[in-house]
């Protein structure tokens, strides 16, 4: 796979997500695009991951951005999940792991000293024009999301 950079255009996709929508990258031109992977829904993490996006979501709006949380949970998983959580956007679901072995965030992980194969957390800005704007791998949940809306805001 090769790796992504910054200013390159993002592969198109099209996936199912909550609230019964297919999305469609392509057809998101003009606005910017938060793509977060992370593990699984309901878990500490990813939780709080998706808290501090909804808790900034009015921020990122300003921004003209759409947060699209993806993960290989299935839909009736996610919409639990986002019901849950009141999270204000929609959840992408990839049981398939599609999505994710086409932005390569499908890795070898050690969990309590096994190895498994796993969702590195990872974010893509992605630009109004559809190119990366900026890329996250590896990412710590603490002190993320301000990360993100801070490079938002420089664009």
């Amino acid at each position: 796979m090769t790796e992504f950079v910054e200013g390159q255009k993002a592969p198109d996709f099209e996936a199912q997500a909550t609230g019964d929508k297919t999305i469609t990258l392509s057809k998101l031109q003009g606005k910017r695009i938060i793509l977060y992977f992370y593990p699984r829904d309901n878990t500490p993490g990813c939780t709080q991951e998706g808290q501090a996006f909804r808790d900034q979501f009015t921020e990122f709006d300003k921004h003209n951005a759409l947060i699209l949380g993806v993960s290989r949970d299935s839909l009736r998983t996610h919409e639990n999940f986002k019901a849950k959580q009141a999270f204000p956007f929609d959840l992408i679901a990839d049981s398939d792991e599609k999505l994710c072995t086409l932005f390569d965030v499908i890795k070898m992980k050690n969990m309590y000293g096994r190895k498994a194969r796993g969702i590195e957390r990872s974010t893509f800005l992605i630009d109004e024009h559809g190119n990366f704007a900026h890329i996250w791998r590896q990412v710590r949940v603490k002190g993320h999301v301000e990360d993100v809306l801070e490079k938002l805001r420089s664009l």
